[in-house]
């Protein structure tokens, strides 16, 4: 087999209408276009959304929402978690080290689900105000 052997499946391949090649074509005189206007013109075109200069559907209805771009590099950990991270001391990159958070995290926050049944130090990460309380109650504590 030699690259000029090469064809695509038959029937895969339509080919394009000739458009312009006289009235026994089918597709003569206007081609398929209407009478006149924007749109029977060469390179005439609407843009995607415009409405012939009333005010698009987009602009006229109200905007909601946001997407704080800090919450997509922080992470919510639960306490239970934290028995997956080995050692005694609780920071970022031991969380990222135990698989518990992604490594594109720059940001943890430690919340109150689940139980804590060791103490450790938790270094540099925010803790809920219920976190720390289980965190303190277990023998640990937290360092800011």
């Amino acid at each position: 087999m030699r690259l000029n052997d090469i064809s695509p499946a038959d029937g895969s391949k339509k080919n394009a209408r000739r458009v312009g090649r006289g009235a026994s074509s089918g597709w003569g005189k206007t081609s398929a276009r209407g009478m006149k206007g924007q749109k029977a013109r060469s390179g005439g075109t609407v843009k995607p959304g415009f409405e012939g200069g009333q005010m698009p559907l987009a602009m006229r209805v109200p905007k909601f929402g946001f997407r704080s771009r800090i919450g997509l590099t922080t992470a919510e950990v639960r306490l239970s978690e934290l028995a997956k991270v080995n050692g005694e001391e609780v920071t970022i990159e031991s969380l990222q080290k135990a698989g518990v958070i992604s490594r594109n995290m720059k940001r943890v926050r430690i919340m109150l689900s689940g139980s804590v049944d060791r103490a450790f130090t938790v270094r540099g990460i925010v803790v809920s105000k219920g976190a720390k309380a289980a965190i303190e109650a277990a023998g640990g504590k937290v360092e800011a």
